[in-house]
């Protein structure tokens, strides 16, 4: 195997993936690292395996949080995706690019290049929209098939029905820049199976010979000479395996993602200092960002039993499930190719705000004490949400200098009193919205939480004990200028202090978009892309 590359990506998840594509596809030799194994398991390519795959100890990294007062003190399993594909192998399949604001916040913070207008082109050259949408902002030739919902459930038009019934709309295109309203998710499934960025973009990349992907290969340190980035070492096949280094000519580009990136950064002596000597590393570069400022989103699932319908409850256990498979495999509308939440709704949590801040996820199942992957034996129906802005922040810190110990994650969710507002407003109108005149034929009553609980103390301490975690960290190796001491990298993605290094992955994001992470982290890689190749596509303005 060759030594020397114009480029490594470390890396092979959703934001990987794209980079080694569109490296490779202007001629440059890239040599990609992947710490998980080739995509292959059958459930990954399955949109109903998710369930079973966040809980992979193949598939997953395995992270746990570490435990704080504003969520009873629990630890939370934080799956990220240990496989070609990433998280994008693993996720829950739905397509949120957020909102036109998030992106304008972005440039305004100092972030060159970064509004609505100028990220839009890179949404667009990923996608290729099956259904209906504005041309002018929805892709139509990209490698990415978007799709809508094909199997329409009585539960979920009910559910959509009674949220006008509160002044809530059906929004045609949330996707458009525009999120108010309600409707169907749009996924990234095409004919049945899940499209992850490693089947979109990685596999007619690897057909190229300059293309070079190493698996089951988890980066150990950044190569520098001096303050230049020379390479990366690495080790090939778990604790105890063979250690490599390998050269980049041109660049070394990050895309390990909110967990692992700022890991390998401190790793190689770049992050806060104090942090660093702690452990016994050697500092490279004090850069007191790396790590910090974690976001995450923190939901609640709000769970009511039906009566009068059947839903997937019984669809997808016993005989019935049997039906499923068959309808599948011949191609047809079934529980197999569905993601895992149907319904959206995004929406504001006071009448006072100009923007939604809140996305609600609604399942024509019910879960046990509310966790997806528990079916219920009885019909039911689970209404998930979140608090799409949050402003409790954590960290990310390495515990020693072994490469294979986990580091120290902290999200803190629920640290900020506004937070704690945010998420009462959403209980108390996901509430209203599990008991709208459209569902009231088939209500059977509400299991969680109980109607019992009716005070603010009472329904945030039931929100503390049984929350989750929505799998999208994001921020740690910030994106911000030269003024703003906690970013890590500059609006070009270059971490600050060190020549031929970037990041271009989830961790990067100054602040949280509007929704789900996965595309907005597929334009970062896109627009990160261009900006190492010296290239840029024009805004659109609409």
């Amino acid at each position: 195997m060759a030594d020397h590359f114009d480029y490594i990506v470390v890396g092979g998840g959703t934001a990987g993936s794209i980079m080694t594509n569109r490296l490779s596809a202007d001629g440059a030799s890239v040599c990609l690292l992947e710490a998980g194994p080739e995509d292959y398991h059958p459930l990954i390519h399955i949109p109903a395996g998710y369930i079973k795959n966040i809980y992979s100890k193949r598939l997953t990294w395995n992270f746990m949080s570490t435990p704080t007062p504003h969520t009873a003190n629990r630890r939370f399993s934080l799956p990220q995706g240990h496989v070609l594909g990433g998280s994008s192998s693993i996720n829950g399949l739905n397509y949120v690019r957020g909102q036109r604001s998030d992106y304008d916040h972005w440039a305004q913070f100092g972030n060159k290049g970064w509004s609505y207008s100028e990220v839009l082109p890179y949404f667009k050259r990923s996608e290729r929209r099956i259904g209906a949408g504005d041309d002018r902002v929805r892709g139509r030739d990209g490698e990415l098939p978007i799709t809508d919902l094909d199997l329409i459930h009585p539960i979920c038009e009910a559910f959509i029905e009674g949220a006008k019934t509160l002044g809530i709309p059906r929004n045609p295109d949330y996707n458009s820049g525009d999120q108010a309203g309600t409707g169907y998710f749009q996924r990234t499934i095409h004919n049945g199976r899940r499209y992850s960025a490693a089947k979109a973009f990685l596999r007619p990349a690897r057909k190229r010979p300059n293309v070079d992907v190493r698996t089951s290969t988890q980066a150990a340190k950044i190569v520098f000479e001096g303050k230049r980035t020379v390479g990366v070492r690495y080790v090939h096949g778990g604790r105890g395996g063979v250690e490599r280094e390998i050269r980049a000519q041109r660049e070394v580009v990050l895309c390990a993602g909110a967990l692992n990136t700022p890991k390998l950064l401190q790793l190689s002596g770049i992050g806060p200092e104090a942090m660093l000597r702690d452990v016994g590393l050697d500092v490279l570069v004090d850069l007191p960002g790396v790590g910090n400022n974690l976001k995450d989103h923190y939901g609640v699932r709000m769970v009511a039993h039906l009566q009068g319908v059947r839903t997937l409850n019984s669809m997808a256990q016993g005989l019935p499930l049997g039906l499923e498979i068959a309808k599948w495999l011949v191609g047809k509308p079934s529980v197999l190719s569905i993601s895992p939440s149907l319904a959206h709704l995004f929406w504001k949590s006071a009448p006072e705000l100009d923007l939604p801040d809140l996305e609600y996820v609604f399942t024509p199942a019910s879960f046990r004490e509310g966790v997806v992957g528990l079916l219920d034996k009885s019909p039911g129906m689970t209404l998930g949400v979140w608090q799409t802005r949050p402003e409790s922040k954590g960290y990310v810190k390495v515990v020693s200098q072994d490469i294979f110990d986990h580091p120290e994650i902290n999200p803190n969710y629920l640290a900020e009193e506004h937070d704690q507002r945010v998420l009462l407003r959403s209980m108390r109108l996901g509430r209203q919205l599990l008991s709208t005149p459209p569902l009231q034929p088939f209500l059977a009553g509400r299991t969680s939480p109980s109607d019992d609980l009716q005070s603010d103390d009472e329904l945030l301490d039931w929100a503390r004990q049984n929350g989750i975690t929505v799998y999208h960290m994001v921020g740690t190796a910030r994106m911000g200028p030269d003024n703003d001491p906690q970013a890590v990298v500059d609006d070009e993605l270059r971490v600050k202090g060190v020549d031929g290094l970037r990041v271009a992955d989830a961790s990067i994001m100054p602040v949280m978009p509007s929704g789900n992470t996965n595309a907005p982290t597929m334009m970062i890689a896109e627009k990160a892309s261009d900006m190492i190749l010296g290239k840029r596509l024009d805004p659109i303005q609409v």
